[in-house]
């Protein structure tokens, strides 16, 4: 699902309520909105290119939070793999000390 967009040269974003609205205009909320978004389904985002951004306040935000998730959703797997391993090293370090609580 598409959460940033370039539309009518200015940058959008999909809000939790499922409307666009101005990338400019964009809440901490949002943000975290996104974020979540970002590690839990596909999202997919309209590429940067300045020319395609004629408003220079939308330009600056968009360039930034386009370059934050794409190396979020490039890397989300190894961020998963890594918390699935941490998890699964305390589970089994917690898991050796019961049983020896036990014995």
């Amino acid at each position: 699902m598409k959460y940033l967009k370039i539309e009518n040269n200015k940058g959008h974003y999909l809000t939790p309520s499922s409307q666009w609205a101005e990338i400019d205009k964009i809440s901490k909320e949002d943000l975290m909105f996104l974020l979540n978004k970002a590690v839990s389904e596909e999202f997919e985002m309209d590429e940067y290119l300045e020319e395609n951004i004629g408003h220079k306040a939308h330009q600056i935000v968009y360039k930034s939070i386009h370059e934050k998730f794409s190396e979020l959703v490039e890397n989300k797997n190894v961020f998963k793999d890594e918390c699935d391993s941490m998890f699964k090293n305390a589970v089994e370090k917690y898991k050796v000390e019961e049983e020896n609580e036990e014995e």
